[in-house]
């Protein structure tokens, strides 16, 4: 049963709906920012935006197991945002085994194998519920670009070249995975309660990821920004691929957002 419709819930869902689009976008950005500044405020390690990025991301993985152990059914899901994140997983996590081995390493190794089970269910155990016609979108469209793209804007660190060119493809292709999740939802129009609580897993993981660049440019009066300049351009770069991603998976919040306000149980995507 949805809420009623008196409560102040929908009150404000009816009151936001009624306002212009660019009124409903300086909203958006006004919420964005308060919770920039509450992150900014409570949280001090910067290490833990990431730790909070992986988790996040892992319980959306985990999301979908319990919706393919218990539905058994993998509609609606991509298999290629599955194998795409599957692949910058194993990059990741071989570059992070090499660079660093902490607890990232092991958050990485714990969704990777995540993700390989939910890849071995689709592909087999749930075959006949995958709907390949509505997940069409070429994978080269989204692996290639990456990868020529990290052969000239990597980091700059004492590493082999080969680990540091696989880090920046990882973290490229990282923020271009759920293209054709997003793809196939427009295909499909309507989304069930499980696949939305997975891509907006992702859409919070990459805001705390996105929040630490924004609070660490902030923090340090814009320096990073101004290695440009001398040709170092990696961190701007990664930046940018955060930015990227986190806009890609905004408007989909958005609606996710309003479903849950709105007491929707299905969501519909616009056409």
């Amino acid at each position: 049963m949805g809420r009623k419709r008196s409560s102040p819930m929908n009150v404000l869902s009816e009151w936001v709906k009624k306002q212009s689009m660019r009124m409903k976008i300086c909203l958006g950005a006004m919420v964005a920012l308060l919770a920039l500044v509450a992150l900014k405020l409570t949280i001090h390690d910067h290490n833990h935006f990431f730790i909070g990025s992986e988790i996040i991301h892992a319980l959306g993985i985990f999301v979908l197991i319990y919706k393919l152990k218990t539905k058994k059914t993998c509609s609606g899901l991509s298999l290629k945002t599955q194998e795409l994140t599957a692949l910058f997983l194993a990059v990741r996590l071989f570059c992070s085994t090499i660079m660093e081995g902490d607890i990232h390493t092991v958050l990485d190794l714990t969704t990777l194998v995540s993700t390989l089970w939910v890849i071995y269910m689709i592909r087999f155990k749930l075959k006949s519920t995958y709907i390949k016609e509505l997940d069409n979108l070429p994978l080269y469209y989204v692996v290639v670009p990456c990868a020529i793209l990290a052969i000239p804007i990597h980091p700059f660190t004492p590493h082999f070249l080969i680990t540091r060119i696989f880090w920046a493809f990882g973290l490229y292709l990282e923020a271009v995975s759920v293209l054709p999740q997003l793809r196939l939802m427009q295909n499909a129009k309507m989304i069930e309660p499980f696949t939305a609580h997975y891509v907006f897993a992702l859409g919070v993981s990459r805001f705390l990821a996105c929040a630490h660049w924004i609070i660490k440019i902030y923090e340090t009066r814009g320096r990073y920004l101004y290695l440009i300049g001398s040709g170092y351009i990696w961190f701007s770069a990664a930046f940018l691929s955060e930015i990227v991603q986190t806009f890609i998976l905004a408007d989909f919040c958005y609606y996710y957002i309003k479903s849950f306000i709105q007491g929707q149980l299905i969501m519909r995507m616009p056409v």
